[in-house]
């Protein structure tokens, strides 16, 4: 009678849990059909996304990674979990980095070398293309928003007048030191991109819950995101703010434990997530992230206030230099609206955005999500994350500015979404070989712009 009254709720868990992804699924199929429905000729509509609510068009291929992918993906299913569970902490990061950094190149090989990441970086609305033009870095800060708005002769790329200037910094500084081209940058965008793998298990191990940071670890190897990282700049945010995170996440240990790091930390984490906000205006929303982690580190009027002073340092700095983050917004905001923006129905976004959410999640991070929300310890680390990523979210969405390309644009704030997967019960091979699928379906059948 006590094993059928425990394993009851277990089962009714479970159902829930798939009833949640049914849910989640149909809301893609919905999104499909209701995308290819306005996007059919005479439609008097402008999605301007033939794969909508995807970002790409409908072309089902293979390619030089295909093999590779599935490789990558059948050895992490087969043996993730059980050396997440019995690996030392350090070679488990390092393995986990590696073992991202190959199931992401091989998911951009399956579109060819230069396809699926020499040429992401290169087209005409991308940073490269600005880059060999600036010549003298100070004198591009202060002319940088005189150049946002559009049908100005001299109007910066979609994409560089899209961001602040900090992210055309990176390829700028890349050229400088020898790493010109579409090939170099999409691999520096892998390569920091994937940092966001132990990243996020070493915020969740600094607040409490290791147990957490290994459960989630082959999850996030395996994060269906991992299409859009490589190679999009997004990918790069991802990585950099999620390193701000997790240093922000060593300094609330150091602070708890006596360690002389503390404000070191405190003070680097603020510093790597201010130039966040200088990679993209919308990261400032990653703030929601860093409160969690000062609250479920019990850290909030001592870590959380030097980063803060570390973030308005580089506020500061590019404030001097002659780039004001405000004036930055705001123009953007009217550069969002000259272009196709204008034309893009909000009223199909702000609901199919979360189907480009479902998709780059992946169905075990739904679930995840659905066990958060019945978590009752409000201060545990993985409800914390997730709900302040949720939030961020939201937000983003209802915002109006994320109407479409919200399975690359929302890559920073995703990757905080993935510590849910620590809640779901039992054997999680299933969830992790679902996640597989996700990634290599979405990558074979649709040719992603980014």
């Amino acid at each position: 009678m006590r094993v059928d009254v425990v394993r009851a709720p277990e089962r009714s868990g479970r159902r829930a849990d798939l009833g949640t992804v049914v849910c989640a699924g149909a809301l893609v199929a919905v999104a499909v059909a209701v995308g290819a429905y306005l996007n059919r000729p005479g439609s008097g509509v402008t999605l301007l996304a033939p794969a909508a609510p995807l970002f790409g068009v409908w072309l089902p291929h293979a390619g030089p990674g295909t093999v590779l992918a599935v490789m990558v993906a059948f050895a992490v299913v087969a043996w993730g979990p059980s050396l997440a569970g019995t690996t030392a902490w350090r070679p488990l990061l390092a393995g986990s980095y590696l073992a991202a950094l190959a199931w992401t190149f091989a998911l951009a090989l399956v579109d060819g070398w230069q396809r699926g990441l020499a040429g992401r970086l290169t087209n005409p609305n991308e940073y490269l293309r600005e880059v060999p033009g600036i010549h003298d870095i100070p004198a591009m800060l202060r002319g940088f928003t005189a150049r946002i708005l559009d049908f100005q002769p001299d109007s910066w790329t979609t994409h560089v007048s899209g961001h602040p200037p900090g992210a055309t910094l990176v390829f700028v500084w890349l050229d400088r030191l020898g790493l010109s081209g579409g090939g170099w940058a999409a691999v520096v965008c892998v390569l920091a991109g994937c940092l966001a793998v132990p990243a996020v298990a070493v915020t969740l191990s600094a607040l409490g819950r290791a147990d957490a940071a290994r459960a989630t670890l082959p999850f996030l190897v395996l994060f269906p995101g991992a299409v859009w990282i490589g190679a999009s700049a997004d990918g790069l945010f991802a990585g950099v703010t999620a390193v701000g995170i997790a240093l922000l996440a060593h300094a609330t240990l150091a602070f708890r434990t006596g360690r002389r790091s503390a404000v070191p930390a405190a003070l680097s984490g603020g510093v790597v997530l201010g130039f966040g906000i200088f990679l993209s205006y919308g990261l400032v929303l990653l703030g929601t992230v860093a409160l969690a982690v000062a609250v479920a580190g019990r850290s909030v009027a001592r870590a959380l206030p030097l980063a803060v002073t570390g973030a308005l340092a580089v506020t500061g700095v590019f404030a001097l230099a002659g780039f004001w983050w405000l004036d930055g917004y705001h123009l953007v905001v009217e550069r969002y609206y000259q272009g196709i923006a204008a034309e893009r129905p909000y009223a199909y976004w702000v609901w199919a955005n979360l189907a480009c959410l479902v998709i780059a999640s992946g169905p075990a991070v739904i679930a995840g999500v659905r066990r958060a929300v019945h978590v009752r310890r409000w201060r545990d680390p993985v409800l914390l994350l997730v709900a302040g990523a949720a939030l961020a979210v939201v937000l983003a969405d209802l915002s109006g500015l994320s109407k479409a390309e919200t399975e690359r644009i929302w890559l920073p704030f995703l990757v905080w979404l993935v510590p849910a997967v620590s809640l779901l019960p039992g054997r999680r091979r299933v969830w992790l070989a679902g996640q597989a699928v996700t990634a290599l379906a979405v990558n074979h059948l649709v040719l992603t712009y980014w």
